[in-house]
């Protein structure tokens, strides 16, 4: 049965698989609802979008995806509150900087009424799907590929629009060990390393390994040309606190603009913490790990929201973090995560309900 919801037609599942998902027992994005967004870009317009089955898409071994590579995504999820309630974190960020990245890999924008109608109309449909276990969320997954054909190097003329949620229980990155990248590049000046494609992801796996073969769980990004400054902590933003001074990277060309990292320096803003945005030597922390002033680095982004490092490795030498009572790591995530849930007041307008 298909039904119509301002600019989204819904067609309903004719059978639901949440009945067979242990919701006490979920691992990260490996199990998915019954239902996805999908909308198609064809004679040069963006068609109406449409949530339909959960299910697989046929594409022609020419789509351009396979080829040049034009995929872009976001990251966010949907939150419970205690009385059942559903809300999205700063959601209208996803959309502005989904299409900063199309934008940079010639994609055809998508209108903000689709994007948020067709969000907010799936995650309608799938509300029992959104967990309301301590810490548990439902993952919302939104991209675009080239769905177009051709062997000719050029932008396709053809795109889809997909949202895809997963169901994720509370994320535990324990004690995280990284090395400090000295080789090895995420991005470059003038590149894609700001938007989100795919294929810088694709990129960062070969030197990922290679830190795990050597006992770390993640590299910590160098720039491109001197491999002097320290840019991102695998997938997510780094930050670094000297003494009481967190500190962070500007974003340029090569550094993501992270909607955690962009929140955690509002809050450490009106919280009273001393905060600098500005290039970080790899240097300067690890004379600062020396001398003991470096109290804490942590990666902040959407799946974890912080993820402490416990220490780094740098030309063969670890160092290891000081383990602190009341960190700036853990008042940031339970800042964010009480906005997130509706366990608090919201001052800075950030939590969207799903209605």
């Amino acid at each position: 049965m298909e039904t119509m919801t301002k600019n989204v037609s819904v067609e309903k599942s004719k059978t639901s698989k949440i009945s067979e998902v242990d919701f006490n027992n979920l691992s990260f994005g490996s199990v998915y609802t019954d239902h996805m967004l999908v909308c198609d870009f064809v004679n040069g317009a963006w068609q109406t979008p449409k949530v339909v089955p959960y299910q697989p898409i046929t594409l022609e071994p020419s789509a351009k995806i396979f080829h040049y590579g034009q995929s872009i995504f976001e990251g966010m999820k949907a939150y419970k509150d205690e009385n059942g309630d559903a809300w999205l974190f700063r959601p209208l960020e996803n959309f502005k900087r989904l299409n900063k990245s199309a934008k940079r890999l010639a994609i055809p924008e998508l209108p903000e009424a689709y994007f948020m109608e067709g969000l907010t109309t799936l995650l309608q449909v799938e509300k029992d799907w959104i967990p309301q276990n301590p810490g548990s969320s439902l993952y919302v997954r939104p991209f675009i590929l080239a769905s177009g054909t051709g062997f000719h190097a050029s932008p396709a003329d053809e795109y889809k629009f997909i949202i895809a949620c997963a169901p994720s229980g509370a994320y535990f990155s324990g004690k995280v060990k990284v090395l400090i990248e000295e080789n090895y590049s995420r991005a470059a000046n003038g590149g894609v390393g700001y938007a989100k494609a795919g294929g810088n992801y694709a990129g960062q796996f070969y030197p990922t390994q290679l830190a795990i073969e050597k006992g770390y769980n993640q590299v910590i990004w160098t720039d491109d040309n001197t491999h002097e400054y320290i840019e991102e902590a695998g997938a997510m933003n780094i930050f670094v606190r000297i003494n009481d001074t967190l500190i962070t990277g500007p974003t340029s060309d090569r550094i993501l603009d992270g909607i955690t990292r962009k929140s955690i320096l509002e809050i450490a803003e009106d919280q009273g913490i001393a905060t600098e945005v500005r290039k970080i030597t790899v240097s300067e922390v690890v004379e600062a790990a020396k001398n003991g002033s470096l109290k804490e680095m942590f990666g902040a982004g959407t799946a974890a929201v912080v993820s402490p490092i416990a220490g780094f490795g740098y030309q063969g030498t670890d160092y290891e973090l000081p383990e602190l009572d009341n960190s700036y790591a853990t008042q940031l995530k339970t800042y964010i995560t009480d906005i997130q849930y509706n366990r608090t007041e919201d001052k800075f307008g950030w939590r969207y309900p799903v209605e």
